[in-house]
């Protein structure tokens, strides 16, 4: 048996070739499958109308299919149903039709399901693709709101990030968290905040987004023999940095951006591996008044966001009030889009 460094990496070589080739062989048939099921959608809607057959002809056509492919799932009633909703709302849509090969079918549905307007669709198939959620995670995503939030985040990252990593910088931030998973009163204090989200971490992590480690909380910084304590450091695995993490139980007050500025300089200087990005701060509030925010952060040349959160699934009432209008969330939506790496993806601002 060879066991020499030298075999053990063209091992790893040929596994990790493997693996690539497995995964590419699965990709090519999803885009097989979902054309599939796009050319039968288009042909039971183009039949419908030359013939003017009825919703019958969906039961029909199922029950021959079954029977000529039994051991083929796919082909349900409420499968072929499904596959021409996909055709007619698609079709002819600019925005969406590029985008129908790149997730699975089922997570196809479940956004044709839960989200009616096409802004909304495209960010979800865009993010699932993107950061590889699963079927769950999409329902958690969708469910949280998470397409409102991606929309309203307050960050002063496009005068303090690099060019390189300034879009996934704005797309690591949320402008409000959900922390429905805890088991915790209306009134809190930040201490029993952060314990609760130190003892539901997974789920914390999840609800932060893609990418970011637990590095530790309470997490110490010692200057001049005085020590201050980080709430929670993060580290983002795409970003290269550090994310220190501050909980405010009530308001947001300008002065908290101070206190954030100073662990951030403390992190750059005592922490911060050379080949890494500098880092960035996220201040989690209970509320916060959008203006105030904006003014606090004008001048600051470190990375802040400053987002809110809530121990309920519903989100804020506010939030319906603030939604930007179609030019802009036309705009963010692009950011989101080329932060994908590969050819640009039409959105337009008439939404």
């Amino acid at each position: 048996m060879i066991t020499t460094s030298e075999y053990q990496a063209f091992l790893k070589d040929i596994k990790n070739r493997i693996r690539q080739s497995q995964y590419e062989a699965l990709k090519a048939v999803n885009v097989e499958l979902i054309q599939l099921y796009w050319d039968i959608g288009k042909s039971i809607i183009e039949k419908q109308q030359q013939t003017g057959w009825g919703k019958s002809v969906v039961e029909n056509l199922a029950k021959d299919l079954q029977a000529e492919f039994p051991n083929i799932s796919g082909f349900s009633a409420t499968n072929l149903w499904y596959m021409s909703q996909f055709y007619m709302e698609y079709q002819g849509n600019e925005i969406l039709q590029p985008l129908v090969g790149e997730i699975s079918w089922t997570k196809h549905i479940l956004i044709m399901s839960k989200c009616k307007d096409i802004p909304e669709r495209q960010f979800y198939i865009i993010a699932t693709k993107k950061f590889g959620w699963t079927k769950k995670v999409l329902i958690h995503q969708i469910e949280n709101k998470s397409f409102e939030k991606y929309l309203l985040n307050q960050t002063n990252f496009d005068q303090t990030v690099p060019d390189t990593i300034k879009n996934q910088a704005k797309l690591a931030v949320k402008d409000h968290y959900t922390f429905d998973f805890m088991e915790l009163a209306d009134e809190h204090s930040e201490r029993q905040l952060e314990r609760a989200l130190i003892e539901n971490i997974r789920n914390f992590l999840c609800e932060m987004g893609y990418s970011f480690a637990f590095l530790g909380n309470q997490f110490r910084l010692t200057v001049d023999d005085e020590d201050f304590f980080i709430d929670l450091l993060l580290f983002h695995r795409e970003l290269q940095c550090l994310v220190a993490i501050e909980l405010k139980i009530g308001d947001f007050k300008p002065e908290y951006k101070g206190k954030m500025e100073f662990y951030l300089n403390l992190l750059n200087d005592t922490v911060k591996l050379p080949e890494e990005n500098e880092a960035i701060g996220i201040i989690i509030c209970k509320n916060k008044k959008r203006t105030i925010v904006e003014y606090a952060l004008k001048t600051s040349v470190h990375p802040i966001g400053v987002s809110t959160y809530s121990i309920s699934p519903a989100l804020p009432e506010s939030y319906k009030n603030i939604l930007p209008d179609g030019k802009t969330i036309a705009q963010k939506l692009q950011t989101f889009y080329l932060d994908r790496g590969d050819e640009e993806v039409r959105t337009d601002e008439n939404w």
